[in-house]
């Protein structure tokens, strides 16, 4: 990869090279194997390149798991054509890196490199020294034949800690391109109650409380609960408040830019020996309605990462176009 990254300076490096910077932007994605899901990422995608028409814009999957399931389909000629609606950057998904690479191989050396998370925690913090790490990289020669000009890093869709941008504005962003979601359970006379991932190292839930409190404000007559897969608050403090409130009907919905296997098994599943969200509910006498869409499906939060890739650019003096 490194061999890779620093080849194309070299190449150029006769007299009278004059540098021009080419500027890309790479999304950087967790991923999913559930087809159906894809239209989560695929939305971002659409509205990024809407947005910036003369700017590429590619897409790379953090998960190892994943990239390898889309491999071995890609080699499946039946897959391919059982799935013609797939996309050939997704068959061929590559990892963050060798997207990058692949780009500064053909001249583009200013990335903007946007997550498509929710909240900030250990996959963002891993994007994060791959900046560093690429801006460090240099030639024992001249400062203009640097592999990068520059390389940065947009922010969570939850926002992140800083001054420029109060992740406070992030969170009320959020919540009003919920307002779809608000609507649905108004109509419905429902809670909303979304299953977010969450984890066991960062405190995320912090957050997903300060989303459900903004879009609460929104919409003071709904009851707004997130919990999550992992870490606070769980499924147990989810229904906790469902019984303080006397609420007997729910909307189920993933708060996940996807609703890919988390929302087909632990939100939906039918496994006895490992009750989903919406069997547990149930056994707890609530009606569920079940919402099998991803975040990244609503325009409106699309955009979120859209504007979140042109403050990165603004940020660093990127013009996008």
């Amino acid at each position: 990869m490194l061999v890779l990254l620093c080849s194309t300076p070299t190449a150029f490096a006769s007299k009278g090279w004059k540098v021009e910077h080419k500027n890309a932007i790479v999304l950087a994605m967790f991923g999913t194997t559930v087809e159906p899901a894809l239209q989560g990422l695929l939305n971002i995608r659409t509205r990024m390149m809407e947005n910036y028409p003369e700017t590429p814009v590619k897409i790379a999957f953090t998960s190892n798991i994943i990239r390898k399931i889309w491999q071995d389909r890609a080699k499946d000629p039946t897959y391919s054509k059982a799935h013609p609606e797939i996309p050939e950057d997704v068959l061929h998904v590559k990892t963050v890196l060798a997207t990058i690479a692949d780009l500064q191989n053909v001249g583009y050396d200013t990335i903007i490199l946007q997550p498509t998370h929710i909240a900030m925690g250990e996959e963002f913090l891993d994007l994060g020294t791959y900046v560093d790490s690429l801006m460090r990289m240099g030639t024992v020669k001249k400062k203009k034949y640097k592999p990068f000009h520059k390389v940065v890093l947009g922010r969570p869709a939850l926002g992140t800690y800083g001054f420029d941008h109060p992740y406070a504005e992030d969170i009320s962003a959020a919540a009003k391109a919920l307002d779809k979601d608000l609507a649905m359970a108004a109509k419905e006379n429902a809670a909303l109650v979304y299953m977010g991932h969450g984890n066991e190292h960062f405190p995320s839930g912090g957050a997903y409380l300060e989303l459900a409190h903004r879009m609460r404000e929104r919409s003071p007559e709904t009851v707004i609960l997130i919990g999550n897969v992992k870490g606070f608050p769980s499924l147990e403090d989810v229904i906790d408040k469902l019984k303080l409130g006397g609420i007997q009907k729910v909307i189920l919905k993933p708060c996940m830019v996807v609703a890919g296997d988390h929302a087909m098994n632990d939100m939906t599943g039918t496994d006895v020996e490992k009750p989903s969200w919406q069997m547990t509910l149930e056994k707890e006498g609530f009606e569920v309605i079940t919402v099998k869409k991803g975040l990244g499906e609503l325009d409106a939060f699309a955009d979120i990462f859209v504007q979140h890739a042109a403050d990165a650019a603004a940020d660093a003096d990127i013009v996008l176009k």
